[in-house]
């Protein structure tokens, strides 16, 4: 696992690549078609290192949170006055779009990198089955249980418990209907509740997906440690009951009590049996194999994805698409507004990435560019589609539009934006401080398992 000093520089290196491919591609596009190009610029702020070259100025800014490229022939109120050649609005089009085509050119090329590495695929990224339902919860009323596999939610097709979650974050509704196929093969249909998580989406309220129960240790002189368990290790059924997650297990051993159960496990390639007598605890109030768990590594190495680079590309903008679609349908807007995330979320989600695997943070990293990509080719005149919408008028009235109105857009949508910014910013702080300083709570619907388990 990376430092944390390491992760910080991979999180800003990447992000600062995003950065350049974009004004990159308006940079190149720009000279390549004749146009001036003032100044350079990754990152925003006071300049750390400033160089200039012929005629244009390259900087890198102390806060790398944005970039800029200043032509002068694509802004009608750029100082200082200059006679400069009129440009013509189609290779303005062309400089605009540049921008969002580095993008793209650049997640291909990260998509093709994770293609040919592979990607570790948690569980609940392989499968839409459920790994956990809590008792006397109405998802066990209504006789969901572990092992059952979700097909649909709201008659939407889900293959992957990562889309059901889409799908249940989005949701404008307090129930959502789950189709699904239970073990013996039967297929049916049953409304479930979900829960508003406080941070702005709606969780499946009493059942969870698959988790591995991986070991990471046993405890001296315990059942595990006799029956030769090691780190590594991962078990996969009880008493031949198939294991779909460590909350599950820990239901199990619950009702088995203390009596001898038998453990299958996997170990690389090979797969045994071990009889193991539970010990009783008093301060968990229940039985113990020994073991402790792994529950940071949820992420299987042994079956990593390798999904192609237009597969990516297509479920990244597929996932901005949907949201979009959310956010403007009367429904579900509110519940799409709550999931937009500013820097803190972004940042949050590197971190968390790139703390477990350096692949995970390249995927993101094409899902980022992405888009960046498309929301920057929305027809907002601040960015690079408010640009496309000038040439375009510029094309069909034969004169650009008018400089005082491109001014007083330009300077009402960069104050929105601004706005924005600092409230996502404010309200992502916000609610990971609120998640940071909260006093822990016993866990009820995923209990976790054996982190406590003393010494005997």
């Amino acid at each position: 696992m990376l430092s944390t000093l390491l992760c910080i520089l991979a999180i800003i290196l990447l992000f600062a690549l995003t950065i350049l491919v974009h004004e990159g591609g308006h940079f190149l596009a720009a000279r390549l078609l004749g146009l001036v190009a003032d100044t350079f610029s990754i990152g925003m702020g006071p300049a750390l290192w400033r160089r200039k070259i012929g005629a244009t100025t390259y900087k890198i800014g102390l806060l790398p949170i944005g970039g800029y490229v200043a032509l002068p022939q694509m802004d009608p109120n750029s100082p200082p006055p200059r006679d400069l050649p009129r440009i013509a609005p189609w290779k303005k089009i062309l400089v605009a779009v540049a921008g969002a085509a580095g993008n793209i050119l650049f997640a291909f090329l990260l998509a093709t990198i994770v293609w040919h590495v592979g990607k570790p695929a948690s569980l609940q990224e392989q499968n839409a089955t459920i790994g956990y339902v809590a008792p006397d919860t109405p998802a066990w009323e209504a006789g969901l249980r572990e092992g059952d596999t979700i097909l649909a939610a709201n008659a939407r097709p889900v293959d992957t418990w990562t889309a059901l979650t889409e799908a249940v974050a989005l949701s404008a509704t307090d129930t959502i209907d789950l189709t699904l196929r239970t073990a013996d093969g039967a297929t049916r249909t049953v409304p479930l509740p979900t829960e508003d998580t406080g941070m702005g989406f709606r969780v499946l309220s009493g059942i969870d997906g698959m988790t591995p129960c991986l070991v990471a240790s046993t405890f001296p002189n315990s059942g595990a440690a006799a029956a030769g368990l090691r780190p590594g290790d991962r078990l996969t059924a009880l008493d031949g009951a198939p294991l779909y997650s460590r909350a599950h297990l820990v239901r199990l051993l619950a009702a088995n009590g203390t009596a001898p159960v038998s453990v299958t496990y996997r170990r690389g390639a090979a797969t045994a049996t071990v009889a193991i007598t539970p010990a009783w605890d008093d301060e968990e109030s229940r039985p113990l194999l020994g073991v402790v768990f792994n529950t940071l590594d949820d992420l299987d190495e042994t079956a990593r994805t390798h999904p192609t680079p237009w597969a990516q590309i297509k479920g990244h903008a597929a996932s901005l698409f949907h949201f979009f679609r959310a956010l403007f349908t009367p429904s579900t807007s509110k519940a799409a507004a709550g999931a937009v995330g500013g820097p803190v979320m972004i940042f949050s989600m590197y971190w968390l990435m790139i703390r477990s695997s350096f692949i995970l943070a390249i995927w993101f990293t094409a899902f980022l560019n992405v888009n960046l990509a498309i929301v920057n080719l929305l027809p907002i005149p601040v960015l690079d589609g408010g640009h496309v919408i000038y040439g375009l008028w510029e094309i069909l009235t034969r004169r650009p539009v008018s400089a005082r109105v491109v001014n007083a857009l330009a300077n009402l949508f960069a104050g929105l934006l601004i706005l924005l910014f600092l409230y996502l910013t404010f309200r992502d702080t916000l609610r990971n401080w609120s998640l940071w300083t909260a006093p822990s709570a016993p866990e009820v619907t995923t209990p976790s398992v054996f982190t406590n388990a003393p010494s005997e």
